[in-house]
């Protein structure tokens, strides 16, 4: 449908913004979207994981969305998120995300009951449907969705215009190459899992989606370029340094979002609130760790990216 060079690049998934009630907060959301302008990637993805997607109520994703679309607009990619567990409100959230002039609206599957393929077909068209005049992404994320994309289902989906590209978040790097060869010239497939995003791109993906990508663009955004000048080895190193932070934000108690927000305070003073319950908020114990991950982000910057 729209100009796919607009999904090739870095584009980091949005992070849940919140008062210090743990609401949403509209002046925080702008805040970040703006940071995510100043850094200059290639878009935003709103609502997925990284949004807490799953422990916010509808009117808590529009809300998030519409202060998005107020700073990133036409100078963004912005890819909506809307997929709920059932199809009636996925639908609401894509025909509002439409409403709002979104690129593109994603979607996982439905998860917990394992439903038969033509089911998630089914629910994934119902959802495009609801948008007929924008981009659709299919979201693989095996892992946590419970179920794969497999290529009957893919080729399935492939029947509908609107199916652009697919976020692949599965851990094997070769499926984006069985998705790129059966997707055919002019569809996408962006990288899913941070930590191999040299290897996702060596493999054909177009960019990447990335939970860590809005705590250090700089390192995302060096690793495409070196990988699109053919510099694989200078693009290796800052992926093993980016993801040495990971394996670093991971060690603490708090969830890895929390983390990664007390991060952007200490380090852009951006401060957008903690996570939402059930998961788990940083504790006092925490914050010698973090700091120290404050540390390596800010040496990587000066070592990879110029000290920016």
């Amino acid at each position: 449908m729209g100009d796919i060079r607009k999904y090739q690049g870095i584009i980091p998934a949005f992070y849940a913004c919140y008062d210090d009630k743990g609401e949403v907060d509209g002046e925080r959301v702008e805040m970040l979207a703006r940071y995510m302008v100043e850094k200059g990637v290639k878009g935003v993805y709103v609502g997925g994981s990284s949004g807490e997607c799953i422990y916010q109520t509808v009117e808590d994703r529009k809300r998030t969305l519409e202060h998005v679309m107020r700073v990133a607009k036409d100078k963004l990619t912005v890819i909506a998120h809307v997929a709920c567990n059932n199809t009636a409100e996925s639908r609401e959230l894509a025909a509002h995300a439409q409403s709002l002039g979104v690129d593109a609206i994603a979607a996982i599957p439905p998860i917990y009951f394992h439903l038969p393929e033509y089911a998630i077909a089914e629910y994934w068209n119902d959802i495009s449907d609801a948008a007929p005049d924008t981009d659709f992404i299919i979201y693989n994320i095996p892992q946590l969705a419970g179920v794969a994309l497999t290529m009957p289902l893919f080729k399935e989906m492939k029947k509908n215009p609107r199916v652009i590209a697919v976020k692949n978040s599965s851990m094997p790097t070769q499926d984006i190459q069985m998705f790129k060869a059966e997707g055919g010239e002019g569809f996408v497939v962006l990288n899913g899992p941070d930590e191999q995003l040299v290897s996702g791109l060596a493999i054909g993906a177009d960019g990447g989606i990335g939970g860590t990508y809005g705590v250090m663009p700089e390192l995302y955004l060096k690793i495409k370029e070196l990988m699109d000048a053919g510099k694989v080895d200078e693009a290796q190193k800052i992926q093993y340094a980016a993801n040495e932070i990971i394996y670093a934000m991971c060690a603490c108690h708090g969830n890895l979002y929390a983390v990664i927000k007390e991060i952007l305070r200490i380090r852009e003073g951006l401060d957008i609130g903690s996570v939402r319950k059930p998961l788990p908020a940083l504790v006092p114990g925490d914050m010698e760790q973090v700091k120290k991950c404050a540390d390596m982000v800010d040496k990587a910057m000066e070592l990879f990216a110029g000290g920016q």
